[in-house]
């Protein structure tokens, strides 16, 4: 059968062929939402298979990290959302015979390879924008249903969207209908930044499709339109700020109160998936209205629109339904070590597993929320192409990367450069994350190169992907990391 992505199909065919030989796989993967979907992905594909496997999280692929994989009895190992990177690492233990790698990931790849390495940027494909990991998964999974020893049922072409019983179980036999984690999993990975997936990323998407398992079409470009009351919703809808409503509880309210709608039941009020298109389009309309008389450029005003991507499957009205809020539960789970947690709410537990996952999210908002107000308040120190920010033991090591990206903007955060922000990670090392932004990224900047060369100039290391990356250094490091990092920064904006 034809996979979703043309190009990789032979070598994901290579990789699956080499996985139905092993009698067990241990499946290791990233803890971040495209970490996460990729190891649900895999981890699905392997026990439709019939291939017996245990899944470990890490959450960072250090030299320690593939040694202690190294030091387990699997002889071979399935990598997912990091692997390529650490090819010197895993290289050696390859080397030495102690286990065989199979890679599924889209991180920029180490000077040396190996042969069962399924990555885009292998292939001309860019895995910052075009592939993230869940889909490099998810190319290999289909390959797996393919060269697998199991008996797929007869391919029976499913409807768009509402799939008969006879094509439901086809998407299931061919593993197509994993391809909604696979879309989870690129729009937690900032894949969608510019208001939909591109790239290889397209063909996944029509799989799901077909497969009825996703649903696609252009919607207010808002994040909490399955969960959040309307004026909540608008409030804290920043990305593109209109002046009145946006940061403002009682301007959202006012703008609501003054449409002729009934936007509250039963005295509570309704969220934006719960409306009808007609009542959509009145309420976007107004927004539209309100933001060309306030002033708002018009390529702000057209970012107010974007693609959904909508799971079809998943009740109305859950984070579950909505790829960004799914992928954005999923990065509560792994930044609080649960990744288990993570794990289970993509393997389908809605229970324990999924409550666990709410309850996380809502200490994630809490310590975003703080994390931020500390950056705004403080300010970065800015150098001549980068700023930077040391939160010490104030903002978690697994956070502090997503609150340097979202304080972009603010009071003393600029956009015009990258931003570098250090985090205590033990009492010897510091966790160092840089965020970017797109615009940068056209102009020349590459963070996983500035990340990788900085921080091993100072006996770190790091890597990652062109708008975001991160790395370790050794404590007292800082300056000389930062120096290093303004220099390359220099050289590609130059």
């Amino acid at each position: 059968m034809a996979g979703p992505v043309p190009e990789l199909e032979d070598r994901a065919r290579t990789c699956a062929t080499r996985l139905c030989e092993a009698d067990r796989v241990l499946l290791a993967s990233h803890i971040d939402a495209d970490g996460l979907t990729s190891a649900a992905i895999a981890a699905q594909a392997l026990e439709r298979a019939g291939i017996p496997f245990e899944t470990v999280f890490e959450k960072q692929l250090d030299e320690d990290a593939v040694a202690a994989i190294a030091a387990t009895d699997y002889e071979t190992v399935l990598f997912t959302d990091f692997g390529s990177g650490q090819l010197d690492s895993i290289g050696d233990h390859e080397d030495a015979g102690e286990f065989t790698p199979v890679i599924a990931d889209h991180h920029q790849p180490a000077d040396r390879d190996t042969e069962f390495h399924l990555n885009p940027l292998l292939f001309g494909i860019n895995g910052a924008s075009e592939l993230s990991g869940a889909g490099a998964s998810y190319v290999l999974a289909r390959a797996l249903a393919d060269v697998s020893d199991t008996d797929p049922e007869p391919s029976v072409a499913a409807d768009r969207g509402t799939p008969t019983a006879s094509g439901a179980a086809n998407a299931r036999a061919d593993n197509r209908d994993l391809a909604a984690l696979a879309v989870v999993g690129a729009v937690g990975d900032m894949q969608a930044a510019g208001g939909e997936l591109h790239g290889a990323n397209e063909g996944i998407v029509d799989e799901g499709v077909a497969a009825g398992v996703l649903e696609t079409g252009k919607d207010l470009a808002l994040y909490g339109k399955q969960t959040r009351p309307l004026p909540k919703l608008l409030e804290y809808a920043t990305d593109v700020h209109i002046p009145g409503i946006s940061n403002d509880e009682n301007g959202a309210l006012r703008f609501l109160d003054g449409l002729d709608l009934e936007l509250k039941r039963d005295g509570e009020w309704r969220r934006w998936a719960g409306l009808t298109n007609e009542e959509k389009r009145t309420v976007a309309s107004a927004l539209v209205r309100r933001a060309v008389s306030s002033g708002v450029p018009a390529t702000k005003i057209d970012g107010l629109v974007s693609t959904a991507y909508v799971l079809c499957e998943e009740p109305v009205g859950t984070e579950l339904r909505d790829a960004s809020e799914f992928s954005t539960l999923l990065n509560a789970t792994a930044r609080y070590e649960r990744a288990d947690v993570g794990l289970g709410v993509c393997l389908g537990d809605r229970d324990g597993a999924l409550e666990r996952a709410r309850q996380l999210l809502r200490e994630h908002r809490r310590n975003l929320s703080a994390g931020i107000d500390l950056v705004t308040s403080e300010g970065a120190t800015q150098e001549e192409h980068v700023q930077w920010f040391h939160a010490s033991d104030e903002i978690r090591e697994t956070i502090v990367g997503i609150v340097a990206g979202m304080a972009m903007g603010n009071a003393g955060i600029s956009r015009s450069k990258p931003i570098i922000a250090f985090a205590e990670k033990n009492d010897a090392e510091v966790k160092v994350s840089a965020r970017g932004t797109h615009s940068l990224v056209r102009q020349g900047l590459d963070l996983s190169v500035v990340m990788g060369e900085a921080s091993r100039t100072v006996g770190g290391d790091g890597g990652g992907h062109d708008v975001a990356a991160g790395a370790t250094v050794p404590k007292g490091k800082e300056d000389a990391f930062v120096e290093r990092a303004d220099e390359i920064v220099g050289e590609q904006l130059s």
